[in-house]
């Protein structure tokens, strides 16, 4: 067994509700027991949005919202699929011919993603057929991160399965680039935080090559999650991908700016790495090469002296070809700015001043903001969400994930956390038939919970 590979634990069924329900349902489907269980956590984000794919350290935590799904290797070469929850259809498929469908990201897509990209990642001949039940507790498109927790799950379903061992950050790494099969061009944040988490701390991520270090969070303050109610999916939007491609582009103009090697840069990093410059200085670079106004598909072919074919051939992904116009001002401003905010904050929580969770809260604020306004990746309701929160005393409040929707996370002060969970409640929650449905998956207080497993049984 790898050091570093997620733990098996043995658990008494009778003591995990959760795990004895499981199994009686995956009895009842299958009709014979499953051999183990497979858990990957969602996540929030404390801060850090939108810069894993431009090669920054990011900051998050696991949360208890988990992925769960029960195994049974089976001789037949076929994966079967279910999930408790009937809403979501059954599916099965030959494991021999896994074939993902972009076009409409349904749930078991992501299951094939992590399978998939396990079966290549050790060319896979002959991989085992498995009977899987699913259990999830992560709200949907709620920017916690359900869908790669359930690519992770089900990578580490599959390494179990067919009797293979890696370690979670080779794990994180293949389920990030499985992920792409389903059309989303993620950094690894989500993937990395789900098997790299450990309980009672969070996580400051960096990148190429990956890591994880422990970042100890203020002990006078919770972290809040309050759902939005507004579902976005990542997949199935062309916001997130259009936001990619702008800082590629952005990338690729400051490069040429400064005479560097533009073809061979593909993340805004790449850039202050080669130019061996501080977030500060490259802040300043952006406002003397890039301006404000969208630059048209015309005005970056003349930068950087390339045709129109050229440029989406080479440059643009499948799912941007058609994008006319790009903002690469803000996109890179909010992404170097963003990047100083997360290292502030991990040297926040390292040095523990006084006023910790006042500056904490600060750069949320600011965070937020900046998403808001440069990277243009809120939405109305998150808006009042957000201003709903810090009127009832979060010191900070920002939206968490990719954005458009989905979740905010706020900072609050121990001793105010009743008061400020049912004011936000009577606020956002009380007058919204839909919003009232969710509102016990919508809005919790969260502690850094710990990375993917597996369970057997004692």
């Amino acid at each position: 067994m790898a050091a570093d590979a997620p733990s098996t634990v043995p658990v008494q069924l009778v003591e995990q509700p959760r795990l004895l329900k499981l199994k009686e349902s995956f009895i009842a489907k299958f009709g014979s027991a499953p051999k183990f269980y497979v858990r990957a956590p969602g996540r929030v984000n404390l801060i850090g949005e939108h810069i894993d794919y431009c090669g920054y350290a990011v900051l998050p935590m696991a949360i208890e919202q988990d992925i769960l799904i029960a195994v049974e290797p089976v001789k037949t070469e076929v994966v079967q699929l279910a999930n408790i929850n009937s809403s979501y259809l059954d599916f099965s498929t030959s494991v021999n011919n896994i074939q993902i469908n972009k076009s409409k990201p349904q749930w078991h897509n992501y299951f094939l993603c992590g399978l998939k990209g396990i079966q290549e990642h050790f060319g896979l001949n002959n991989p085992t057929g498995m009977n899987c039940l699913l259990d999830g507790t992560i709200p949907p498109s709620s920017g916690l991160s359900s869908s790669s927790a359930l690519v992770c799950c089900a990578g580490l379903v599959t390494l179990k399965a067919n009797g293979k061992t890696l370690s979670k950050v080779e794990l994180a790494e293949i389920c990030t680039k499985s992920e792409r099969y389903i059309g989303t061009e993620g950094g690894g944040m989500d993937q990395s935080i789900s098997f790299l988490a450990e309980e009672g701390t969070a996580k400051l991520i960096e990148f190429r090559p990956l890591r994880a270090t422990d970042v100890r969070l203020p002990s006078g303050a919770a972290f809040v999650i309050a759902n939005s109610c507004v579902e976005m999916n990542k997949a199935a939007t062309s916001h997130y991908n259009i936001r990619v491609m702008e800082c590629r582009l952005a990338t690729k103009l400051l490069s040429k700016s400064k005479s560097l090697d533009w073809k061979k840069m593909l993340r805004l990093q790449d850039v202050q790495a080669s130019l061996g410059v501080s977030l500060e200085e490259m802040l300043t670079i952006v406002e003397e090469v890039l301006h404000p106004e969208p630059y048209s598909t015309e005005e970056i072919c003349k930068c950087l002296g390339i045709s129109l074919e050229d440029l989406r051939s080479q440059i643009l992904s499948q799912n941007t070809q058609n994008v006319s116009t790009f903002k690469l001002y803000q996109r890179a401003k909010h992404v170097y700015s963003e990047a100083a905010r997360v290292l502030e904050f991990k040297k926040i929580c390292s040095e523990a001043p006084d006023n910790a969770i006042q500056l904490l809260g600060e750069l949320m604020n600011q965070s937020y903001i900046s998403c808001k306004e440069m990277y243009e990746c809120s939405c109305p309701e998150l808006d009042r969400l957000v201003d709903i929160c810090l009127q009832f005393g979060a010191i900070g409040s920002r939206l968490t994930g990719a954005g458009w929707g989905g979740c905010t996370v706020s900072m609050v002060p121990t001793d105010k956390l009743n008061t400020f969970l049912k004011n936000v409640k009577k606020a956002y929650y009380q007058n919204d038939g839909q919003r009232l449905a969710l509102e016990n998956n919508g809005l919790f207080a969260t502690k850094p919970g710990r990375g993917a497993l597996v369970f057997v049984e004692a």
